[in-house]
């Protein structure tokens, strides 16, 4: 049967499945067809860009936030004329700082060395609004979606996110509606990252959620959901 329905693929982040876009799939099913990605199976952004686009319709919607955002700057590098519209959520069109990438070996070190139950609750304080960090049931999911992905997925996300490329200028080449959106208090990838980004699109629009950090779809799911169903119809 046809449908009017858009093809919409989004894209989760690190130790993030399914539950990163609950709302959204709950409350945006009545105008898309989606699909979340599985980004657990690769340790680069082009094997998991490649298998992203094996799966998926010829035209679709894209978004994808924090590693998902990385993952969609490299399929609009492979195939730029399949994405209908994007969002970039809470992510960073730069490589990976050496300061980061030590810390992330870091957290490497601990998931190889039986200590991965500890990544989580050490990175919550950048992953999510500091008033919301001691809401149980915020950050009870978020450590339920990391046990779920598991240590080995960890790994190879972490060794996608360390490798990958300088991407501000391949924004530019982009002229689909393009939203950009970030949680105002995200300490991950802040708001001035999103201004860079929003900077070099020729379609884009800039949105800051407020009272909100780097889960944006988990700690204000309302406001996140208007803004894409917006995104989605504009």
């Amino acid at each position: 049967m046809r449908t009017n329905k858009t093809p919409l693929i989004l894209l989760p982040g690190l130790l993030c499945d399914d539950a990163l876009w609950r709302h959204q799939t709950g409350h945006l099913s009545d105008i898309a067809e989606i699909t979340v990605a599985d980004l657990t199976r690769h340790d680069s952004f082009p094997a998991m860009a490649a298998a992203v686009l094996d799966a998926a319709p010829a035209r679709f919607a894209l978004a994808g936030l924090s590693m998902g955002g990385y993952v969609a700057q490299e399929i609009m590098r492979q195939a730029p004329g399949r994405v209908s519209r994007l969002a970039l959520l809470d992510t960073s069109p730069y490589a990976d700082k050496p300061e980061q990438s030590e810390r992330r070996k870091g957290f490497m070190e601990m998931a190889r060395t039986g200590r991965f139950g500890e990544v989580t609750p050490q990175l919550m304080p950048v992953l999510v609004h500091p008033d919301r960090t001691s809401d149980a049931e915020l950050t009870a999911e978020v450590v339920a979606m990391a046990a779920r992905v598991g240590p080995d997925a960890f790994l190879r996300q972490q060794t996608a996110i360390m490798a990958r490329p300088e991407g501000l200028e391949d924004l530019s080449a982009i002229n689909i509606p393009t939203l950009v959106l970030c949680g105002r208090q995200d300490a991950l990838t802040p708001m001035a990252l999103h201004e860079d980004m929003a900077g070099k699109l020729s379609d884009g629009v800039l949105v800051a959620v407020e009272n909100c950090g780097h889960l944006s779809t988990m700690e204000q799911p309302e406001a996140v959901t208007a803004v894409m169903r917006y995104w989605l119809q504009r």
